[in-house]
């Protein structure tokens, strides 16, 4: 199954249901409000967006992911790799860290995330 696409204020509205679910729609819209700045009709027709595209599930006014936090950042992750650097991965980490230093604790665990995949 492929991880439905997920927006910008989408994803800032996922992060508060990842933090807190399984969580009432009242709460959430609550939440909503004070982080994002939203009425209760935003959070309300972003429940019910999220629910047609199958990233969360409302039942009985509790809201929950169907979609994890790393499923989505990895299509993401993927997406941007794909569209912007020819599926290479070399070529965005060259233009990662052509702007941005790695930190050595970084470098540490990228070694270790590539020997994990070379066993």
């Amino acid at each position: 199954m492929d991880t439905p696409k997920i927006f910008e204020s989408e994803y800032r509205f996922c992060e508060i249901l990842w933090e807190n679910e399984p969580i009432g729609s009242g709460e959430l819209v609550e939440l909503c409000a004070k982080r994002l700045g939203w009425k209760k009709s935003t959070t309300y027709t972003v429940i019910k967006r999220l629910t047609e595209r199958g990233v969360v599930r409302s039942e009985k006014a509790v809201v929950t992911s169907l979609i994890s936090r790393e499923q989505v950042q990895e299509a993401e992750s993927q997406e941007i790799v794909t569209r912007s650097f020819s599926d290479s991965l070399p070529q965005f980490v060259a233009a990662f860290t052509r702007s941005r230093k790695l930190r050595p604790e970084e470098v540490e665990e990228i070694r270790r995330m590539i020997e994990e995949y070379e066993e």
